[in-house]
């Protein structure tokens, strides 16, 4: 093999692949960067986005990690079945059927949004593959939530018909560009580009719009395991990185300062940021999660 094939082949891993696969019958878009004996990052994404949120840190720890993203059943370019089980639990046992279709046992895990919770349902079942967490504005704190959270309050409350259409009609483009602007600065609102919120609403279709609304109003099953997405912190104690936007509406600083009581040897760094810290913080948070990742997998065995 010539030196130059081989430098051809580097550089190939560090790119981006786009790819397609069946997972129990259903259909997944992925997005798969780095080497494939490399050390894994699993990185579920968060509403209203997909793994386009992740199309910016993958090809940049791509040359010693393999990082995985899918999209959910239902959003991005992933098909939608009728019988699939919209649900935090369907989602958690898609994520580790995912991640055993594709020979992975070990694993960093990325909590984002919503992401975090089907994350954290993943590391309850999975215990022994969790090797380390890197959380980025993912709520598991009840009394920390933001002004931003008084929406499904309301909602939770008082089931009426109107309480209900709010959360309806927020399942829109201008509700995604709500959501993507969010409560950051100014300054910063203005250098996250449309196309976010116009690409998700452009794969919107009636059918992903009941499943995201009915998601929606069951974050109020969520709040109850809460208290045992913090019962695993405490009892595993997982190294963690805390990578935080407190320019949120939904998790302000409070909420990521939270997560030191359960986990008080964890590293946390407030960026200049927003909820969707990936899109104006990358060149910021790259080093630190390469630090991180790099003391996680010190000692590491060669994932086959």
């Amino acid at each position: 093999m010539s030196e130059s094939w081989q430098a051809e082949r580097r550089n190939l891993d560090r790119l981006t692949k786009h790819r397609r696969m069946d997972v129990d019958g259903v259909d997944i878009f992925y997005r798969e960067a780095g080497p494939a004996d490399g050390p894994v990052l699993l990185l579920p994404h968060g509403y209203p986005g997909s793994s386009m949120e992740f199309r910016g840190l993958m090809p940049a720890l791509a040359d010693r990690y393999r990082l995985l993203a899918p999209d959910f059943p239902g959003q991005g370019l992933s098909a939608t079945p009728e019988e699939f089980d919209y649900s935090f639990d369907g989602y958690a046992r898609f994520l580790e059927r995912f991640a055993e279709r594709l020979g992975v046992q070990r694993l960093v895990l990325y909590l984002h949004d919503f992401g975090s919770q089907i994350g954290l349902r993943l590391a309850i079942l999975r215990p022994e593959w969790i090797a380390g967490l890197i959380i980025q504005n993912g709520d598991i704190y009840e009394d920390v939530l933001g002004p931003k959270y008084g929406g499904l309050k309301a909602y939770f409350a008082d089931k009426s018909p109107e309480h209900g259409k709010a959360i309806e009609d927020a399942v829109s483009q201008e509700g995604f560009r709500e959501e993507y602007l969010n409560a950051v600065r100014p300054e910063l609102a203005e250098t996250l580009p449309p196309e976010l919120w116009l690409y998700h609403w452009s794969l919107m279709t009636p059918r992903r719009k009941a499943i995201m609304v009915d998601i929606i109003k069951g974050l109020e099953q969520n709040l109850d395991w809460f208290g045992r997405y913090q019962a695993y912190l405490r009892e595993h104690q997982p190294p963690a990185l805390i990578l935080w936007g407190p320019q949120d509406g939904y998790m302000p600083e409070e909420s990521a300062r939270a997560y030191q009581r359960d986990l008080p040897r964890c590293e946390l760094h407030l960026l200049d940021a927003g909820h969707w810290a990936l899109e104006t913080s990358l060149d910021d948070m790259v080093p630190l999660i390469r630090d991180f990742l790099g003391r996680v997998w010190a000692n590491r065995v060669t994932n086959a």
